[in-house]
Formats: C-alpha cells, structure tokens, sequence
C-alpha cells in the first residue's frame, strides 16, 4: 500500500484540532467494517482510527455512515446530509467499487456527483480522507475477459478519486498495488474486505498521515491482529457458500451487460484490436474530468 505525497491535504492542517474532534465515515461495506468482526459486530478501519484521533483526555466523537452496498449516490443523497449535520472535523469518503458492479455505471456522473459531496463537506469545514481501491475482477481471479472490463471502470474511478482527492486537499491512500492485492493476510476470507490485519493497516497508515498534519493526538492503531487471517479452506468454503449470493446480489443487474462486454474482449483480442476499448474508456474518462472541469493531463487513467 502506497501513501499519496503528505502535501495532498497538508493546507487543511491544523495545529490546534477541536476539542473533541468529530470524525464522520461514509461510504460503503469496506468502511462499515465487513471482514473485521468484532463479538458479533462489524468494526473496521474506521473505528479503528477514531480511537487513536484524539487524546485520552478527549478522545474524539465518531459516526459511522456507511452502508454495505451502497453506490456514490447513495452517498451524496443519503449518507452526506446526515454526516452534515453532524458537522465532523474529520469525514472520509471511500467508494466506487459497487459503482463498477452495476450495468447503469456511468464514469461522469460518478465524478460529477462525488466532486459535489467532496465540496459539500469541505466547504462545512471538514478535512477529507479518500482511497483508490483495487478492482473487483482481479480481487474474485475471474478469467480476463470478464475481469477486463471491470478494471477499466476501477481504473477510470481511481483516477476520478485521485484527481477530486487533490482538488479538495484530501489525505489520500493508494490500496490498489500488487503488494497489498497480493498479500494473502491482508484479506477476510471473501477476498473482496480486508481481514483484520488489513482494516488495521488502513487505519494506520492514515494515523501516520494525519499524525503529520495536525489531526491526530492519540495512540496509532495496533498493526498486529487478535485474529488470525482466513485459511485456503475457509476462502475457498466461503466462495461455494456465501460467495456465490454475494456476487449476485452485488452484480445481479450487470451479468447480461458483463457477459456482453467478455464478448467483445474476445472479439477484439481475436481481431487484434483489443487497444481500441482501452481507447473508448480513456475517452470517457477524459469527458468525465473535464465535466468537473479538471486538468486531463495531470490525471492519467490509473494513476
């Protein structure tokens, strides 16, 4: 896992935060804490960060606005105005995965909508942490065709996160590199949330950042699990089981679309044309930022 320059957000730092800080998490099932249980309940990153935000003497205030499945306009119609009247210090904004799992997918809408909420809540005050994530299609190992185009959407959202993230000063975490796909221990046993070991090195690597910059005064988290991670056999039991409703529930309105978007990898593999998808999503990228009017060169399609 890879951190974003600390100038990114670093003219948002403050040396004096409030007392106690408000700290508000919105988002989707990788915020809400899936693959990090705790006595029969979700805990994750998030939480994991609030408690090392504030001192002992006044250990900051959190809310939890994230809800698994939710898209980015769930986002900014549900979660942002709840998370506004809380009024937070602190806010992060983590999604786009489940915008990729959907045949309605639509790369500038996704960049309009999430350059309003990221204003939303800066212009109320708050200091915002945002991450690129790594696309489904490797995280399930589906064959190449299949997988394909579910990179290029994750690649074209991450580049829209990483752009936004520079406009609105954010502290921003690279999770989309092979060293931490790869790393086994990393993940629950779904293979899609980050186990324990992984909601821990999330929340520290923000703490490092936001120690820097002025808005954590406490304790890092604890890198070390209390867990251990999944074995092959219970990865493997969970993919026959409760793998197979996930994913379908997650794509159930993607399947026909997918199966036609493979169709058309194989046909443009066999042609040799396969560079002129690349091209198309490049442009609708590139129409996507320039919707919200940022510098297209200065975001390069995964970056």
């Amino acid at each position: 896992m890879t951190i974003t320059d600390p100038a990114i957000g670093g003219r948002h730092a403050r040396e004096d935060p409030p007392s106690p800080l408000r700290f508000a998490a919105l988002g989707d099932s990788l915020t809400e804490g899936v693959g990090d249980r705790v006595e029969g309940a979700w805990r994750g990153w998030a939480a994991l960060l609030a408690a090392g935000l504030g001192p002992a003497h006044a250990p900051a205030l959190f809310r939890n606005f994230a809800v698994s499945g939710a898209l980015c306009r769930d986002v900014a119609e549900q979660q942002t105005p709840a998370a506004l009247a809380y009024r937070p210090h602190v806010a992060s904004v983590v999604l786009g995965v489940n915008d990729t799992l959907r045949r309605t997918f639509d790369i500038e809408e996704l960049a309009r909508r999430l350059d309003r909420l990221c204003a939303d809540l800066t212009g109320h005050g708050a200091h915002l942490l945002t991450a690129c994530l790594p696309d489904p299609g490797r995280m399930l190992g589906l064959p190449a065709p299949l997988a394909r185009p579910l990179a290029r959407r994750q690649r074209a959202v991450n580049t829209v996160v990483h752009a936004l993230s520079a406009r609105h000063g954010a502290t921003h975490l690279h999770i989309a590199d092979a060293a931490w796909v790869d790393d086994r221990t990393m993940w629950s046993a779904d293979r899609l949330h980050p186990g324990e070991r992984g909601h821990r090195m999330i929340a520290a690597r923000f703490h490092t950042l936001l120690t820097i910059q002025g808005f954590a005064h406490g304790p890092a988290p604890r890198r070390e699990p209390d867990q251990s991670p999944p074995t092959r056999t219970e990865s493997l039991l969970w993919l026959a089981t409760a793998g197979t409703g996930w994913v379908a529930r997650r794509c159930h309105d993607l399947l026909p679309q997918l199966l036609r978007l493979a169709g058309a990898e194989l046909r443009h593999w066999a042609d040799g044309t396969a560079a002129h998808l690349d091209h198309r999503a490049e442009h609708a990228l590139h129409a996507a930022l320039a919707a919200v009017s940022l510098d297209v060169p200065a975001a390069r399609m995964g970056e």
